[in-house]
């Protein structure tokens, strides 16, 4: 949706997406491995490609909650503008905690009627950056907070 949004392709770096979703995204896709170290390299030299966009560890919830974010993508640059991507779906949601992943897409595609809300939420102040003195964990609880209020949902936090 960023994508179509922005007329122009912005691969993603996501936590927890199956590889045939992978295979079917019309964009490119890269998956983080958990390996802070590696993670951070790979997010890094996509950063010197161009745009990135970041799905933090967290924002898969079904329930209207954003989980903590990790501060990674915090972290790594100072310049980012928040994004609220809310799909909403009819009758099965295509988000496996865990387990058969693969079936994400296809309980996905089999909602009658899903829709798409996309609101870029302005970049991130300056003074809210690392940049700035700030910590990774206060930038991305920030980033969580801006988004948890465009999309109505309740945070949970990262203890600093």
């Amino acid at each position: 949706m960023l994508t179509a949004a922005l007329q122009t392709p912005v691969p993603a770096v996501t936590y927890s997406v199956s590889q045939l979703s992978e295979i079917i995204a019309p964009i490119k896709t890269v998956r983080l491995t958990r390996d802070r170290e590696r993670d951070a390299a790979m997010m890094s030299w996509l950063l010197e490609q161009g745009d990135l966009a970041v799905c933090p560890k967290g924002t898969t919830c079904r329930e209207p909650y954003l989980l903590r974010f990790s501060p990674l993508f915090a972290e790594l640059a100072d310049d980012m503008e928040p994004v609220a991507l809310d799909a909403r779906v009819t009758s099965l949601y295509g988000t496996t905690a865990s387990g058969r992943k693969w079936l994400d897409p296809v309980a996905f595609f089999a909602n009658p009627a899903p829709a798409y809300r996309v609101e870029f939420l302005g970049a991130v102040p300056w003074d809210r950056t690392r940049a700035e003195g700030r910590t990774g964990q206060e930038v991305a609880n920030w980033v969580q907070q801006r988004l948890g209020e465009a999309l109505g949902f309740e945070c949970t936090w990262l203890m600093m």
